[in-house]
């Protein structure tokens, strides 16, 4: 339905890149269609931190629908950012509720033909009246999904990205974007912008490709020395490893990479010791009948990635966590644990030669033996 026939258009979900996205282009629609002038066009903010920036930013917005303008014409008016319909402590107080109602009051009385108006909300509660009546009133877009499956719904803003760009995205290669680029939607949709750019218009993105070129970015657990350590190449890891604090970085996210990719390791190398895994050109072949087995003795299932669980990681992925197809010996895959728990106690003795401390852990753990 147009937004023509509507008073007012509201667009929400769960991810706030997504909605401020629709909301520009709609925003700019708008803004077209009535030929509103700069003069006649207001952007007002909705964050709010309270009960009063909500009774703020509500003002704002009724002083802006009931403007007369200057010069004739149509006005267009965007509150964006809208945090107070969620479930939280200010979207959930008593204040926050009776000002939400004065807002639909407001809203009903709203004339389109003077003031195109549009709200954006991310996240909202949709069990509240307030949305469920906006999704009845308004020329309404929900943008990606209620977000009760964030990985169905970020493989969903994968795969319409990339119908928007022309190109098509196999379901593998959107899985393995996932997994190296984690929840960030942004980020998600500038690597299949980049991945698109690298085929021709109409082509497909496979998984070598994005293997090849999408850095691994998931919950920072993937950098150059830790690449660098598990191919049991010492001047490369020395050579990483000066590289990351010429930057600026420090050894927290150096020795957490390192303890995440060898934890995965342990564990695929028992995996693969007892017949149940074995390494394939598809990565991890098993992974998931071995799920069936084993993910018991975890706990309760997870449903995010973490580095303690092999099964919430992505089968290829895992595969090629092993340099050459090739696992480190069980033994190794120890004494690395053990090492990386030395050092972090003496991190902790020696802050200020953090450096000198891990290349010390590295050779120890690389040097030949003499």
């Amino acid at each position: 339905m147009s937004a023509a026939a509507k008073n007012f258009t509201f667009v929400c979900g769960a991810d706030d890149f997504l909605v401020d996205r629709l909301g520009r282009e709609r925003f700019a629609a708008l803004a077209a269609e009535s030929g509103a002038d700069d003069f006649s066009r207001d952007i007002l903010s909705g964050f709010a931190a309270n009960v009063g920036e909500v009774e703020s930013a509500i003002a704002r917005f009724r002083d802006a629908v009931q403007t007369v303008p200057m010069f004739g014409g149509q006005r267009v008016v965007w509150l964006k950012d809208i945090n107070f319909l969620a479930d939280s402590p200010t979207g959930r107080a008593d204040g926050t509720l009776k000002l939400v109602a004065d807002l639909q009051e407001l809203l009903t009385t709203l004339n389109p033909a003077e003031t195109a108006v549009l709200l954006t909300a991310a996240p909202i509660d949709r069990r509240r009246s307030f949305p469920k009546w906006c999704e009845k009133n308004a020329d309404f877009a929900l943008v990606g999904g209620d977000g009760d499956s964030a990985a169905e719904a970020l493989t969903g803003v994968a795969l319409g990205e990339a119908r928007t760009l022309g190109v098509k995205l196999t379901p593998d290669a959107a899985k393995l974007l996932l997994a190296k680029v984690g929840s960030n939607t942004r980020l998600l949709v500038e690597e299949v912008r980049k991945l698109a750019t690298s085929i021709d218009e109409g082509g497909t993105i496979e998984e070598s490709l994005v293997a090849e070129l999408t850095p691994n970015a998931a919950e920072g657990d993937f950098f150059e020395t830790a690449e660098a350590f598990f191919t049991g190449d010492l001047p490369w890891t020395l050579a990483a490893l000066e590289r990351h604090f010429f930057s600026g970085g420090d050894a927290r996210p150096v020795i957490s990479s390192l303890q995440n990719r060898n934890r995965i390791l342990l564990q695929l190398r028992a995996l693969a010791d007892a017949g149940d895994v074995r390494l394939g050109p598809r990565g991890a072949d098993g992974l998931s009948r071995a799920a069936a087995s084993y993910t018991g003795k975890f706990g309760a299932a997870a449903a995010d990635k973490s580095a303690y669980n092999i099964f919430t990681q992505n089968a290829w992925y895992v595969g090629k966590l092993a340099p050459g197809g090739k696992l480190p010996p069980l033994r190794r895959l120890i004494d690395n644990q053990q090492e990386f728990i030395n050092a972090f106690e003496e991190l902790v003795q020696r802050p200020r030669e953090a450096e000198d401390v891990l290349r010390e852990m590295i050779v120890r753990c690389l040097a030949p033996a003499a």
